[in-house]
């Protein structure tokens, strides 16, 4: 497929449009430059699109990326269905004949009076995006493309970069959202980047990557949720005024007018922050008597009515309601909860503090801070799906329970039934390993340790005569040198193919548990999922980890969830570019999902000033990358300059909090990812760099929480990874089938985990880590 251009053209918006286009759509496009413009066809002014050699060349723009739309319908860029494709095709029109048309003009009439028409018609899109994310529908379409590709025309033409959207906020949040989607970077304005590459095919939003197929559109054919979510009508409201709809959800307020004759009603169901004003009245609306004795805050209904515009500037409509259904009253009233009132309800309207949302985290999601942090949540989850399965990975489930010790750390939560199922018995016995089951080791004679010096005979020997004694001696040597020979080669063994539980006296025995020995509650499912890397190639796995550690700080939990990436065929540097891949779209998908939820943030106490901007900073450029030991150095030399660390830094330590901090939010004031760590204060499984003392690890360091991802290059090399058993500690029974990995069809991989809960704190700039998961676990916590 060619585009054919003039030289004239070749970086015009008007080619930009089809190749940010056909990125979307992952199809493969060369530019070819054309001297002679009578090759193009009449319709054509400076560009064509040849789709193949035995068909005419498309010349009008529009046409153009409408047919790549077509050929890709995964793509959604026409919209979903008959209605959302005329909507595109309406403003692709508009666009054309108030924009591009008045742009066009400006040879014609003067810069100044081009750029004012431009304006005017702006000032009307702006108003379309009040309520929008896009022009049409949830994604970009056709329509987003080409009025972003035209609108930095309008930059270029006007002489400036973003202040010509000045005072066009609802435009200037949308063509930023625009202009960070992959396939506007990718495409950009120079000549070599019109190829749009087939190693690594960009994905529309929604898309992905087909090669298996397509997947079919979520239509609901049973279903029916029976109202329509109040984000919906808030949303696209301009479709519902004066149409009957049905809402359902919980009262944040309600307050009596008119003498009791009229009742504002607050009502929000969680699908946003926002609520929807309803309007009840005496005469008109059924059921007014029971929502006046609910109980106010906290009481459900199902309410029925007409959509109106509102009178109040707060909100652009309220509902008229004509039929409200009391669903649930608040029993507050009294405290055994048998009279309806709001006096003791714990969500009362008023403000709470974080730590009272804790104590009540059962209803807290009602409030607008947990509410507003688990929808952020909830998108972030879909948001890695969506990351890593376009990407071409597979999601792997593996196990919570478990018998091995990922990070060798023995914080661990043990499982057992072993006290059975009745927890107010009085004659539980746990059963030990006794010491007549040692009888038979302990009768064996303990060898001794080879010497260098000469064996002194024993008593019997001196009796001996000198030439049966040397004969003696020659054979202690000989059995010390077999046995010193036996030791130096138990690491290349055969590794046991069934573990072999280590049986202590007086320990607890666990053969008669449920699993036959120990186990736990997993830390990780790293090395689970390494399993199936080595044979489906990229791989992840993202579900609940636990650790028994005795912390109280507000970035630990006991239970937390991980997201454990692997690839196949991988060095470091290939797992800190996905890595930096990972995190910048989580970034890009938080400013352009949930932007209402960050704006509520950043304007909240618990949330955090400037969020946003914290948020764009970290896609703007490259994470900065620098060795350990690079970093130990600016370390020690902020000390010099008169900085104080609790912690002194001095190489072979484990960075603290305080430490990783100071390098991203001072020193680089941008997320930071640091490689290369001593192989002392790392894992087993990390990759042996060539010096013998790191290992290739990283780090990613971002502000506000210092580390957010770990990662490194696992050691594929079964000799090398036998020892760094040995030196850490660890028997090599105990990870036999680990090792098998490296036995049979050995491949370089890498991998990284991220803490999901702290790359949710990131993403909202809460301070607590307790905040950003429904139910917290911590020592001493494990309500609800």
């Amino acid at each position: 497929m060619k585009l054919l251009v003039t030289s004239a053209e070749q970086d015009s918006y008007q080619t930009q449009k089809v190749l940010t286009t056909a990125s979307y759509c992952s199809i493969e496009i060369s530019k070819e430059i054309v001297t002679d413009v009578h090759a193009l066809p009449t319709t054509a002014k400076g560009i064509a699109l040849e789709l193949s050699q035995d068909t005419t060349p498309i010349g009008q723009t529009n046409a153009m990326i409408r047919a790549l739309a077509n050929m890709t319908p995964s793509s959604k860029l026409y919209g979903k269905g008959a209605i959302e494709e005329s909507t595109v095709d309406a403003w692709l029109g508009w666009i054309f004949c108030n924009v591009e048309t008045a742009l066009n003009g400006a040879s014609l009439v003067g810069t100044d009076v081009a750029i004012a028409d431009v304006l005017a018609a702006l000032d009307k899109v702006d108003a379309q995006l009040a309520y929008r994310t896009y022009l049409v529908g949830e994604g970009v379409t056709l329509a987003d493309i080409s009025l972003a590709c035209v609108l930095k025309e309008v930059e270029k033409v006007a002489g400036s970069s973003g202040s010509i959207l000045s005072g066009l906020d609802n435009l200037s949040r949308w063509y930023q959202t625009m202009l960070h989607q992959p396939a506007f970077a990718s495409v950009g304005t120079t000549t070599a980047a019109a190829i749009v590459s087939t190693t690594n095919p960009s994905h529309q939003s929604g898309g992905g990557l087909n090669y298996n197929g397509v997947p079919p559109s979520v239509v609901p054919k049973m279903y029916n949720r029976g109202r329509i979510r109040i984000k919906e009508l808030l949303k696209g409201w301009g479709g519902f005024l004066n149409q009957q709809v049905t809402v359902g959800g919980w009262a944040r307020t309600l307050r009596n007018a008119n003498k009791g004759k009229l009742i504002f009603l607050e009502l929000n169901d969680g699908s946003t922050g926002d609520s929807l004003q309803c309007v009840l009245d005496v005469d008109t609306t059924d059921g007014f008597g029971d929502a006046k004795n609910s109980g106010g805050s906290g009481s459900s209904y199902l309410i029925s009515g007409e959509v109106v515009e509102s009178p109040g500037a707060e909100q652009a409509i309220e509902l008229k309601v004509e039929k409200v259904e009391f669903v649930g009253p608040v029993y507050g009233g009294d405290p055994e909860g048998n009279t309806i009132g709001g006096m003791l309800y714990p969500m009362s309207k008023k403000s709470h503090t974080l730590e009272h949302l804790r104590e009540h985290a059962h209803l807290r999601a009602r409030s607008k801070v947990h509410a507003a942090a688990m929808r952020i949540r909830n998108a972030m989850a879909f948001a890695t799906h969506k990351f890593f399965n376009d990407n071409g990975f597979l999601y792997i489930h593996t196990p919570i329970v478990t018998c091995a010790d990922c990070e060798g750390a023995g914080e661990q939560f043990g499982i057992t039934t072993l006290l059975g199922t009745d927890h107010h018995r009085t004659d539980v016995k746990l059963p030990y390993i006794q010491a007549e089951e040692k009888k038979e080791e302990a009768a064996k004679p303990v060898p001794e340790a080879p010497s260098a010096a000469a064996p002194v005979p024993a008593e019997g020997e001196q009796k001996m005569s000198k030439q049966a004694l040397k004969r003696l001696k020659k054979q202690q040597e000989k059995e010390a040198k077999k046995k010193a020979k036996e030791a130096a080669t138990k690491a290349s063994q055969p590794i046991p193919e069934k573990h072999e539980e280590t049986r202590v006296v007086g320990a607890v025995d666990y053969a008669n548990d449920f699993f036959g020995r120990r186990a736990n509650l997993t830390v990780s499912g790293q090395l689970n999922v390494e399993t199936h890397c080595c044979a489906l190639s990229d791989v992840y796995t993202f579900g609940p980890t636990f650790r028994a550690e005795n912390s109280h700080t507000t970035r630990h939990l006991c239970e937390f969830w991980m997201i454990e990436p692997e690839i196949a065929f991988a060095d470091l540097a290939r797992d800190i570019d996905l890595a930096e891949d990972y995190l910048k779209y989580c970034v890009q998908y938080a400013l352009e999902v949930c932007a209402d939820d960050l704006e509520f943030f950043e304007t909240h106490d618990a949330g955090e000033k400037g969020l946003r901007d914290r948020l764009r900073n970290v896609l703007e450029s490259p994470f900065v990358r620098l060795t350990y030991t690079e970093a130990i150095d600016i370390l020690k030399k902020a000390v010099e300059d008169g900085v104080q660390f609790e912690v002194k830094p001095e190489w072979g330590i484990d960075l603290p909090s305080e430490h990783e901090r100071y390098i991203c939010e001072k020193v680089y004031k941008q997320p930071v990812v640091l490689t290369d760590y001593p192989k002392g204060i790392k894992a087993f499984y990390m990759k042996l760099n060539d010096d013998g003392k790191t290992v290739a690890a990283a780090d990613v360091l971002v502000p506000k929480i210092g580390e957010i991802i770990g990662g490194s290059q696992r050691e594929h090399r079964k000799d090398v990874l036998v020892q760094r058993c040995l030196e850490s500690g660890l028997e090599t029974k105990h990870v036999w089938w680990y090792l098998d990995l490296r036995k049979y069809g050995t491949i370089p991989h890498a991998g990284f985990g991220l803490g999901f809960e702290r790359l949710i704190l990131f993403i909202t700039g809460l301070d607590n880590i307790r905040d950003v998961i429904p139910f917290p676990r911590w020592p001493g916590n494990a309500e609800f």
